[in-house]
Order: structure tokens, then C-alpha cells, then sequence
């Protein structure tokens, strides 16, 4: 087994953990085509990938939808969906993409490791989704921007767990200036620069 995988925070089985390291090897195969991931990431992908994408679900609220907007290589979308598929099954992940060779290896993910997946290959604005009790997104977008997409995806009551790296600070700044919001900071796992943004009760301020 890779070393790495035991720290997961995350109390999952053998079987989740054979998953996690299926998709691990997916990433590597098809990373030198489509560029997932950084390469030079790739020797420590448990650590800067896999954990740091785990994280995020106990920070979550867990309903009918888990939407992971901007997915990418699969971080942290298709490591949330393989988690969930033992821990809340019931919950399905939604996973927005508009890059169509990332899409199609998502698509391939999905399949392989047998998750209750739904890809969508669009821009996340064009889309028109039931709303989720969790929206995640990790290195897509500035944080006002990332507030103007989640507004329309998050129901009432859900949280956005938003990753951030060292400017995160700078980033609410900004936002605040145009949007109302709740937000705890929570330090990273994985990073001691970076932060995972859990928001909620997202409102335009007023002018």
C-alpha cells in the first residue's frame, strides 16, 4: 500500500482505500496526456492530493447533492465520491467541468471505481442543478467569483468549503467588498499556508 494512505483522516475500509489507490494510479497514468495534476506533485500526490482533499468531508453538510464545481483532475471531487460511496451513500456527486478532455477522464474515474457519480462537461453557469447541500471547489477561481457561481448551486442552509492557498486572507478582503457572508477559516491539514473557507448564508451586499 502507498504510505500515506493510513493518514487519511477519514475512518473508511480496506475496499475505500483500494479505491483511493486505483484512483491514484488513474491519475498517474493519464497525467503526462492531460496534465491533472502538477508534475512535480505526483511523487507526494497522498499527501498534496488525496489528504488534502479528504479533509474537507467532515467539514461538510450532507444531503441529496454534493456539487464540486471546476473538478479537474478529480481533487477533490472524485476522492469525496469515493469516500461517500461507504459513508453516505445516499449522497449523490455532482462534478462540473468544462475542460472536455478532464471531463472525459472523469468520466473514466467514475466508471472504473464504480461511483455514483453525475459529470456534467460545461460551464458551471450555463447549468440549471438541484442545489446541494455542499458545494466544493478547490484552486478554480478568485472568491468573489467563486461566491457569484455558488450562490445559484448552494440550497438554504448549505455550507461552500472553498480551498484556498496563502492569499486566502487577501481574498475575503475582496469579497466582502460585494458580497455578504458567514465564513470560518479552517486551517489546512495539509498546508500550513492554506485554509479551506466554510461559507454559508451567501447575499449580495447592499450598494
Amino acid at each position: 500500500m502507498n504510505n500515506g494512505a493510513h493518514t487519511i483522516k477519514t475512518d473508511v475500509s480496506r475496499e475505500t482505500l483500494d479505491r483511493l489507490e486505483a484512483f491514484v494510479t488513474l491519475v498517474k497514468k493519464w497525467n503526462p496526456v492531460i496534465n491533472l495534476v502538477a508534475k512535480g506533485s505526483l511523487s507526494d500526490i497522498w499527501h498534496r492530493h488525496v489528504e488534502d482533499s479528504a479533509q474537507i468531508i467532515l467539514m461538510s453538510k450532507l444531503g441529496d447533492y454534493w456539487i464540486d464545481i471546476g473538478s479537474g483532475g478529480g481533487f477533490p471531487g472524485i476522492v469525496v465520491a469515493i469516500i461517500l460511496k461507504e459513508t453516505a451513500p445516499d449522497t449523490k456527486v455532482v462534478l462540473i467541468e468544462s475542460d472536455v478532455r478532464k471531463a472525459t477522464f472523469l468520466r473514466q474515474a467514475a466508471a472504473t471505481l464504480d461511483l455514483s457519480c453525475e459529470i456534467h462537461n460545461a460551464r458551471i453557469e450555463s447549468l440549471d442543478l438541484p442545489r446541494g447541500a455542499t458545494i466544493s471547489a478547490r484552486a478554480l477561481a478568485p472568491l468573489p467569483k467563486l461566491l457569484e457561481l455558488a450562490e445559484n448551486l448552494v440550497e438554504e442552509g448549505g455550507v461552500c468549503l472553498l480551498m484556498k492557498g496563502q492569499s486566502y486572507l487577501d481574498e475575503l478582503a475582496d469579497a466582502r467588498k460585494a458580497w455578504s457572508f458567514e465564513c470560518e477559516v479552517i486551517k489546512s491539514q495539509t498546508n500550513a499556508a492554506a485554509a479551506v473557507l466554510k461559507i454559508r448564508n451567501i447575499q449580495r451586499a447592499a450598494q
